[in-house]
């Protein structure tokens, strides 16, 4: 069999795996689900009342565009869950990591299918939960065709810049067990560079320059304004191809930082 085949196999089988274990713990996705609404909806609330005491917009948004980035930010949230670098501490001290490195493919790719097989359980879930807040926060949302086939194709192109970027973070820990303090460092650049905080129109622009050339904005802003604001074909096009981009890149410093650290790799185990 060759290789592709085998790794699409691997991804098929992964997949499937992880939908009949997620779907045996609904309640705590729900749980999840709902814990993550706290989070937009005091961006929402607080953003809305800045919109409007400045007249109805704030950073070209009214109330009801705001509503729109944050409901479809709930989406990209959830689609954007990827194993966490903290993760990494316990696969090496439990000797996971070592079963891992036996297999005929990086393990990656078991990361890669196992969430993505989880988002189709989370996606249900989500959909009433979408439909509540629609309900309550009334968004103004009004996507084209091209912009809900780029946004459908971005969403999967976030996730997998997120899952390279984390597991580069999370090799740290084949140098020394603890990861915690550059992983949290990262998620402060991330906070503040993505339009997970805001989106990146109502931030200063020179963070707008900064986030331009990182890749976190490519994984929150992007997919989100790809829906909700007008960014036009040939923006949504480049906002495509610069995924791509981050993706290679990310790919080939995985490969470079990969071969490295397995031959600092020891086990540590009860």
């Amino acid at each position: 069999m060759s290789y592709p085949r085998a790794l699409f196999d691997q991804y098929r089988v992964v997949a499937r795996i992880a939908v009949a274990v997620q779907s045996q713990y609904r309640m705590r996705n729900v749980m999840t689900l709902v814990g993550f609404l706290t989070e937009p909806v005091v961006y929402l609330a607080v953003w809305t009342a800045v919109a409007n005491e400045r007249g109805g917009s704030v950073g070209g948004y009214t109330p009801g565009t705001l509503a729109a980035y944050f409901i479809v930010w709930t989406l990209v949230r959830n689609m954007n869950v990827v194993f966490t670098p903290y993760g990494f501490e316990w696969r090496i001290r439990s000797g996971e990591m070592s079963g891992a490195l036996l297999r005929p493919t990086h393990p990656i790719h078991y990361d890669m299918a196992f969430f993505a097989g989880w988002k189709l359980i989370w996606l249900t879930m989500w959909l009433p939960i979408a439909a509540g807040l629609v309900f309550v926060f009334r968004p103004t949302l009004h996507p084209e065709a091209i912009e809900i086939a780029v946004f459908a194709v971005a969403i999967w192109g976030a996730y997998v810049i997120r899952q390279l970027f984390q597991w580069l973070i999370g090799m740290v820990t084949f140098y020394t067990t603890r990861v915690a303090a550059l992983f949290e460092i990262y998620m402060v650049a991330e906070l503040m560079l993505s339009g997970r905080l805001v989106p990146m129109s109502l931030m200063p622009s020179w963070v707008q320059d900064i986030a331009a050339w990182l890749p976190f904005k490519w994984t929150f802003s992007f997919p989100i304004e790809a829906l909700v604001g007008d960014l036009g074909t040939r923006a949504l096009l480049l906002g495509l191809a610069t995924q791509v981009l981050w993706i290679a890149i990310g790919s080939g410093l995985l490969a470079v930082a990969w071969r490295a650290a397995v031959k600092r790799y020891s086990a540590v185990g009860n």
